[in-house]
C-alpha cells in the first residue's frame, strides 16, 4: 500500500514520476475529502478515486492490499505517518506501507504562505484592514532597527525572527497597495518581486550576461554606472533618504560627494564640524561611524 503526500504550494496534478507510476499501478485510489485539490485534479484527469471518511471504519475490500493508494491531505506528512501506524496497529494492513511524495516545496515556497495569510488578514481582520502605508511607517522603522539590534548582538535565532517581522512589513505594504482593503495603488507583491529581480539581473551582467569583472570593486563600479544610466539625477545627492540617522546620513552624503569628485573637509570647531570630522576619519579607516558608535553605546548598556 502507498500513501501519496503532495505539497499545497504546488499546483495539484503536477506530480512526480514516482507518484504517477504508483497511481497508474493502483487497483484502488482513496481520498478522505472531495474538496482536496489532488482528489479533484485526479478525477478531472479521468482517474477513479473513492472517498471515505475513516480509513479504519470504511476499509474497502481492496483498500488494504498492495495496490491501494491513499491521498493524504495536502502537505500533511504527519497524517500519512499516523495512517500507516493506525493501519498496522489495527491489523488491517500487513503488507509494506510506503509514503510517496508527489510534489515538493521549492526554495521560497513558504513565502506563498505568508502572502496568503496576509491577504486573509487584510480581508477578515478589522485592525489589519484599516492600515495604510502611513499608519505602518512606524512599524517598518521599528522592525528594521530590531533587525540591526539582533545583528549587533550576533543573535542569529533572533535575527531569523526579526527578519520575518521585517518581511511581513514588505508583504503588508504590498497587500495595502494591491487593494485588499480600502486602498488600491495598482500593484502587488508580485510586482515588487518582479521589479527587484529585473534590477538584480540588469545590474549584474557579470553573472547574467557576458561582462567580465576583475574583482568586487569593478562589480560595484558597474552597478553604479548602470544605476546612473537607469536613474538620471539632477544632483549627485538625489535619492539619499534624509530620515537616515545623522551619522549614517553624513556618511552617505560624503560618499556621494567624494564619488563625484568633491571631497569634503571639516575644519571648524563647532560640534557639528567635529562630528563630521569623525565621520571622515571613520571613512578613511574603512569603518562605519554609525555602527562604531552604536557598538560602543551597546557596551555601555551591557555594562550597567
Amino acid at each position: 500500500m502507498k500513501i501519496l503526500v503532495t505539497s499545497p504550494r504546488v499546483a495539484p496534478g503536477l506530480l512526480t514520476y514516482a507518484a504517477w507510476r504508483a497511481l497508474d499501478a493502483a487497483t484502488d485510489v482513496v481520498a478522505i475529502d472531495e474538496d482536496d485539490p489532488t482528489y479533484q485534479a485526479l478525477v478531472a484527469a479521468g482517474l477513479p478515486v473513492r472517498v471515505v471518511t475513516d480509513p479504519l471504519v470504511a476499509q474497502p475490500d481492496t483498500g488494504g492490499d498492495a495496490g491501494t493508494v491513499w491521498l493524504a491531505p495536502a502537505g500533511d506528512v504527519d497524517w500519512a505517518r499516523d495512517l500507516a501506524s493506525r493501519l498496522v496497529a489495527s491489523g488491517t494492513q500487513t503488507d509494506e506501507i510506503e509514503v510517496v511524495f508527489g510534489s515538493y516545496d521549492v526554495p521560497g515556497a513558504r513565502l506563498l504562505d505568508l502572502v496568503e495569510v496576509m491577504d486573509r488578514l487584510r480581508l477578515e481582520c478589522p485592525w489589519t484592514r484599516e492600515q495604510t502605508h502611513a499608519s505602518l511607517q512606524q512599524y517598518l522603522l521599528e522592525e528594521a532597527y530590531e533587525v540591526l539590534d539582533a545583528l549587533d548582538r550576533g543573535a542569529t535565532d533572533e535575527l531569523r525572527e526579526e527578519l520575518g517581522d521585517l518581511l511581513m512589513q514588505v508583504v503588508f505594504h504590498a497587500a495595502v497597495a494591491a487593494g485588499r482593503g480600502p486602498t488600491d495603488d495598482g500593484w502587488d507583491i508580485d510586482d515588487v518581486a518582479a521589479g527587484i529581480v529585473e534590477k538584480l539581473v540588469r545590474r549584474n551582467p557579470h553573472v547574467f550576461g557576458d561582462v567580465d569583472v576583475a574583482d568586487a570593486a569593478e562589480v560595484d563600479a558597474n552597478w553604479q554606472r548602470l544605476k546612473a544610466t537607469e536613474k538620471p539625477r539632477a544632483s549627485v545627492l538625489d535619492g539619499i533618504a534624509p530620515t537616515l540617522p545623522a551619522l549614517a546620513y553624513a556618511d552617505k552624503v560624503v560618499s556621494r560627494l567624494e564619488r563625484d569628485g568633491a571631497p569634503v573637509s571639516a575644519d571648524g570647531d563647532a560640534l557639528a564640524d567635529r562630528l563630521l570630522a569623525l565621520v571622515l576619519q571613520a571613512r578613511a579607516e574603512g569603518r562605519d561611524a554609525e555602527q562604531e558608535l552604536r557598538r560602543r553605546v551597546n557596551e555601555l548598556v551591557a555594562g550597567r
